[in-house]
């Protein structure tokens, strides 16, 4: 069996959660795999397949695990309305454009793969012989597998996320640290993407995995949800603190392209500077950057993001935030009195805080 591929594509994961274990199109293929009669099987709508299909039997019967188990005994596909709800025809033959390039070898994979590609549909194929589910969709060819399959995977990636978490918390415990003394070094602003993006990539990975266990997929959810608490709004608050060129849409746009830089490039901090922005000659180590305070107000309890970012436009650095007087504070829109002693204090505990996470 080839090795799977998960692209990062949206209409994958719809496929997925449309035969995800306790799903009723997933106990059919359940039941035809047990049985090795084998199946083709095409989600489209009417007007796109109709021009590939000739002969069949009209169903228009809600889909049943049973019903679709006994039209699989015969040779032909099966057609089903694009959200899987009806089975529409039965035991159709299927005529793809045969130019459209295939790499399978067997005649019902190759259909399937070429229906996919013609008219954009998913189609699954399962082997009679090889007890082998095959999803077409977007080009892509994807192999369900087995549940105990699925949850080793995605145990062994809790695992790495774990890993790669702990490491996280430690170069943001050191940023943090950095803040307070203004001594930043582009170096340490780096290494935090760095590792935030990682983080989010095993995270995607296991969403993938959660996706295709379905109902079988509850405790790894809660899991990873627990591990990624914050996680993303954290980088996107570095972003916003150190950008050169501030502005809300370019971190939404950088985070973007963190997403998308490839295995080698995420590994390389210079890369992930020119990204942020930064020359490329830059030497991160002996750049002195300065946070404007998003990250750190976040952390502040009961802090409205409009006041944030109040606070952020009246004052040109966390360090002048921290050394602001209550009268200054004050002075800014939102703040009143009370709030100013909670900043104020709130900026104590996180202090404190961070030597206790450093130093126990």
């Amino acid at each position: 069996m080839p090795k799977k591929q998960i692209p990062p594509s949206d209409r994958l994961l719809e496929a997925l959660r449309l035969v995800a274990p306790g799903t009723v199109i997933r106990e059919a293929l359940d039941n035809i795999v047990r049985a090795r009669t084998g199946a083709l099987l095409v989600f489209a709508d009417k007007d796109q397949v109709d021009p590939l299909v000739t002969g069949g039997i009209p169903i228009g019967a809600e889909l049943t695990p049973m019903v679709v188990y006994e039209l699989a005994k015969m040779d032909g596909g099966i057609l089903f309305t694009r959200d899987g709800s009806r089975i529409t025809h039965a035991n159709v033959h299927l005529m793809p454009d045969p130019s459209i390039p295939s790499m399978e070898t067997g005649t019902r994979h190759r259909t399937a793969e070429r229906v996919a590609k013609q008219i954009d549909a998913l189609v699954l194929s399962i082997s009679a012989a090889r007890d082998v589910v095959s999803l077409y969709i977007d080009g892509t060819r994807y192999v369900l597998e087995e549940i105990r399959v699925i949850l080793t995977k995605a145990n062994q990636a809790l695992q790495t996320l774990e890993k790669y978490k702990s490491r996280l918390t430690q170069v943001s415990t050191s940023l943090s640290a950095l803040e307070f003394e203004d001594a930043v070094t582009l170096y340490d602003v780096l290494s935090v993407l760095q590792r935030s993006e990682m983080v989010l990539r095993v995270a995607r990975e296991i969403e993938r995995y959660i996706v295709e266990l379905g109902g079988e997929g509850r405790l790894i959810r809660m899991q990873l949800e627990e591990l990624m608490v914050d996680v993303r709004e954290d980088q996107r608050s570095v972003l916003l603190d150190y950008l050169p060129d501030f502005a809300d849409l370019s971190a939404d746009e950088v985070a973007v392209g963190l997403s998308r830089l490839d295995s080698d490039a995420i590994v390389s901090l210079p890369r992930i500077g020119e990204l942020l922005g930064y020359a490329g000659d830059v030497d991160p180590i002996e750049l002195h950057v300065s946070a404007r305070g998003h990250r750190m107000l976040r952390k502040i309890p009961r802090l409205p993001k409009g006041v944030i970012v109040n606070l952020v436009g009246g004052f040109s650095s966390l360090e002048d935030i921290i050394n602001a007087t209550t009268d200054e504070l004050v002075a800014v829109d939102g703040v009143s009195p009370a709030r100013a002693h909670d900043i104020k204090e709130g900026f104590l505990r996180l202090r404190e805080l961070n030597l206790l996470e450093r130093y126990g």
